[in-house]
């Protein structure tokens, strides 16, 4: 197919597509948090009915079944942790439509890998996303230069419910507390997830056919970075970049003999660049000396908090934090500290198991995959997004990435579904596609 011609071929790939490229659209509507949750159960009941109906065989790899036993164990967790703590049928009920809108999802969207829909898509989609962002970029400068108000509007469809107003409003800019300078959340909840977002892109941008939107994907996603000011999003795009490299190099004689003398002099002047290292670091955490003292203490009191009494199933709820830590909830900032504080110890391991066993299926065929070694980038981004954000709150925002690594471990159950380095088998045809005779 003509890298410049891709276009959605069947309703599943009209479904994600449109909510892809109609990011800001939704944003302007306050919808964002709903669309992911909306769809994916959407999706996932039209695979069910065909499954069951039509008999349309799907193929779904061992990894895509152990994230869908793993997040049954979230909730399973959830359920115990509120019968434990008596919190009530009310509550219950609440928190088990978030896990629906939040946990749910990291199972639902690598399970719709294995529907007929192409990854470049995705990558087409969220390129035109970043060139969106390029041509609003001045608009949300300006609204901070000339004094506009930072969030126009609340959307009524906050009503429905969530993590808080900031899912549901319209920012232009935000000002840092700490520096007084603007950063920009466009349409995520908080600058950060941003960068999350923005790095997602660029592991899409990379896989681009087209270099018209490869350069959109690449400078719209290098400029969310940038205006989100995020440390972690600015590491991860630097670590994102390293492999790519090492991945496009790796057979390359010249990668290794310019290794070889590196590590060498490494091995003789190690001690001063792990001092150097340990400096930059400090460094690091000084900039924002304060956001770095929040989240360390929301760690020891969740840590605190949870082996003193509830190891096992946790307090199946999130609570409000003391002063100290500026009222945040426990857990907050911190994916892993957050499961043990709510979900326990057998809620963190239904986190790692999962990536872990979609690490070791795809990580052998990184080298031989385009594909394997784009959903490994995503593994390693969100791994490395477990130490600064929420994974669950944020799934309605890192969803196409779920997506292609299930379009992954489909692959590689057979290489000729949906592999990139063969596009003559980019398409399958399945019975509910077939055109009507």
């Amino acid at each position: 197919m003509d890298p410049q011609t891709y276009t959605p071929e069947n309703s599943d790939e009209v479904i994600v597509w449109r909510a892809i490229t109609g990011t800001y659209l939704f944003w302007l509507l306050g919808a964002m948090y709903i669309i992911a949750p909306v769809i994916a159960w959407i999706l996932l009941l039209r695979m069910v009915k065909r499954r069951a109906v039509d008999k349309v065989m799907y193929p779904i790899s061992k990894a895509q079944t152990t994230w869908i036993i793993a997040m049954a164990v979230m909730l399973l967790a959830l359920v115990i942790g509120h019968l434990t703590h008596e919190l009530g049928v009310a509550k219950l009920i609440k928190s088990s439509i978030g896990w629906a809108k939040g946990w749910a999802l990291l199972a639902i969207f690598p399970l719709l890998g294995s529907l007929n829909i192409r990854p470049q898509l995705i990558y087409r989609a969220c390129c035109i996303v970043c060139k969106h962002t390029l041509f609003l970029l001045p608009i949300f400068i300006l609204a901070w230069a000339i004094g506009a108000p930072s969030t126009l509007y609340t959307s009524p469809l906050s009503i429905i419910g969530g993590p808080g107003p900031e899912f549901f409003s319209v920012s232009l800019y935000e000002i840092d507390p700490a520096s007084g300078l603007p950063r920009w959340r466009l349409f995520t909840p908080w600058a950060p997830a941003l960068g999350m977002v923005a790095n997602l892109f660029f592991i899409f941008s990379i896989q681009e056919q087209s270099k018209h939107y490869k350069f959109y994907g690449i400078l719209g996603s290098l400029s969310m970075v940038l205006i989100s000011q995020s440390r972690l999003a600015l590491v991860c795009y630097l670590l994102l970049a390293s492999w790519f490299m090492f991945i496009r190099l790796h057979r390359s004689p010249w990668l290794y003999f310019i290794a070889s003398p590196v590590l060498l002099l490494f091995g003789i002047f190690g001690i001063e660049v792990v001092e150097k290292i340990q400096l930059s670091i400090d460094a690091f955490k000084s900039a924002r000396a304060g956001s770095t003292r929040v989240r360390q203490e929301l760690a020891n009191i969740a840590i605190e908090r949870w082996s003193n009494e509830a190891v096992y199933w946790g307090h199946g709820i999130v609570e409000r934090g003391p002063h100290l830590v500026e009222y945040m909830p426990i857990g907050s900032h911190h994916t892993w500290y957050g499961l043990l504080f709510v979900k326990g110890i057998f809620g963190a391991i239904a986190l790692a198991l999962p990536m872990l066993v979609s690490l070791l299926s795809l990580i052998s065929n990184v080298f031989g995959s385009k594909l394997s070694a784009t959903a490994v980038a995503i593994l390693l981004q969100l791994f490395l997004y477990t130490f600064g954000e929420n994974l669950e709150i944020l799934a309605y925002l890192f969803w196409p990435g779920l997506i292609v690594i299930g379009i992954a471990h489909k692959a590689r159950l057979n290489p000729q579904i949906t592999s990139p380095n063969k596009p003559k088998c980019s398409k399958i045809i399945l019975p509910h596609d077939m055109p009507a005779r």
